[in-house]
């Protein structure tokens, strides 16, 4: 393919209207992270950083693990719209709604199960758990939805109206940093106030959500069918699916939180530093993270209408695109890195530590961009066998780099090992990439 062909294919137009919402919207996200932790760190003491960090860890746990009921609808959604198919639209939806439902009642059930397990787990102070114990207190009565609002994410994802999703996004991610402030700076309610404001976004945003769903399906047409919303081959499948991704999120949130309790363990000060610079890891994340869902929606919908031309040159223009923005996000790290952790924080032994970390931060985009980017690829395939098998051989690789490069490193040794992860994850799925073109031809 030539260079002026390549750069007039109409799928760089494409790939940028579905995108550049969805990198709006989850740049908001690790900005609510920053905020949470600039409201907290600049109280007087670092416990209050840590008791933030190890409460949204264990919600990593809870909701990034539920993290297939978007994953799976967008999958089975942006095919159902390259097969033209509404009313299958509309079942998936439903099944996916339905779904969330009953993980929430359960995860309620055993809300105290899962503190007393968290706090097990993690050698931290007893300040930084008093903290966390009281955020996941207040915040876990938001867990019905947060569950239901990733599947309506998964269904704008997989329709390509990500301007809907950026909406839902910028809405509840703008509310919680104006309650951030109000609850904490305003009321003196420090690590309680950021879950208060937490939870109260998260259910105006589901509310929010649902509204634009029922909007976007009346345009789409369909009837919704109780025999198709509990098929029970579909059923099957959507279970399948989902506790593929299931396991592969699991992992993924379980080597992240490793990582923030081996951090943790090195103290106070390394937990704090490692929690200011996980918002520099967030933003890289949310922000590539939005070519991997424009990739979702257009993969899936290619592979629906069995186009293999189109396919290729969706995949070849977004990682393009997406490695531009990788390489941008290292120069910012590179340039402006102290000044962003100086915003984070005003205490000077956190604030050295982060920066001894710092270069870390620099690296970490163009390692990581290949692994969003296939995710997406296979998210929308509905490929989660690949996935599963790709994150086990990574997390492997990554247990033993955390045992290791902690004994010649250190704390930087945890680093090193995230990014052998992290490396592990792309390599991995690129390997079976084939199996997705084949997809497009059977």
């Amino acid at each position: 393919m030539s260079l002026k062909y390549f750069f007039s294919r109409p799928s760089h137009g494409e790939v940028w209207r579905l995108a550049w919402p969805i990198i709006l919207s989850n740049s908001s996200v690790p900005l609510l992270g920053a905020v949470d932790t600039a409201v907290v760190g600049h109280l007087p003491d670092a416990h209050y950083i840590g008791a933030v960090a190890i409460g949204a860890m264990m919600f990593s746990f809870l909701y990034w693990g539920f993290g297939f009921l978007r994953m799976g609808t967008t999958g089975f959604v942006a095919q159902a719209a390259g097969q033209k198919d509404p009313d299958e639209i509309r079942a998936v939806m439903g099944r996916a709604l339905l779904l969330s439902l009953i993980i929430s009642v359960f995860v309620l059930a055993l809300q105290s199960v899962v503190l007393w397990s968290a706090l097990n787990l993690i050698d931290s102070s007893a300040a930084v758990e008093k903290g966390a114990s009281d955020y996941f207190s207040i915040r876990v009565w938001g867990a019905p939805a947060v569950l239901a609002n990733y599947a309506l994410m998964g269904f704008f994802i997989g329709t390509k109206n990500t301007r809907a999703a950026l909406m839902i996004q910028i809405f509840m991610n703008g509310m919680n940093i104006v309650l951030d402030l109000f609850f904490v700076l305003g009321l003196g309610w420090d690590v309680a106030g950021v879950a208060t404001a937490t939870l109260i976004s998260e259910v105006s945003a589901c509310l929010f959500g649902g509204y634009l769903v029922r909007r976007h399906l009346l345009k789409l047409g369909g009837i919704w069918y109780r025999s198709s919303l509990f098929a029970g081959s579909k059923l099957t499948q959507l279970l399948r699916v989902n506790f593929d991704i299931f396991i592969r999120s699991i992992l993924l949130i379980f080597a992240f939180a490793y990582f923030t309790a081996q951090a943790a363990s090195k103290g106070d000060t390394t937990l704090a530093a490692v929690a200011v610079l996980m918002n520099f890891m967030h933003i890289m994340a949310y922000g590539l993270d939005g070519f991997a869902f424009a990739t979702e929606g257009m993969v899936g919908s290619a592979l629906g209408a069995k186009k293999p031309e189109l396919l290729r040159e969706i995949v070849l223009v977004s990682s393009f695109w997406a490695l531009i923005v990788a390489t941008i996000y290292t120069l910012i790290y590179a340039l402006f890195g102290p000044s962003l952790i100086n915003l984070l924080t005003s205490i000077p032994e956190v604030r050295e530590q982060a920066n001894n970390f710092l270069p870390w931060m620099m690296v970490a985009p163009l390692i990581s961009i290949w692994s969003y980017q296939l995710d997406g690829i296979f998210i929308g395939a509905v490929q989660s066998k690949e996935m599963r098998n790709g994150m086990i051989i990574s997390f492997v690789l990554y247990m033993i780099g955390m045992q290791v490069f902690d004994n010649i490193w250190g704390a930087n040794g945890l680093w090193a090992a995230l990014m052998l992860f992290m490396a592990a994850r792309g390599v991995t799925l690129a390997l079976v990439y084939p199996r997705v073109e084949r997809r497009a031809t059977a």
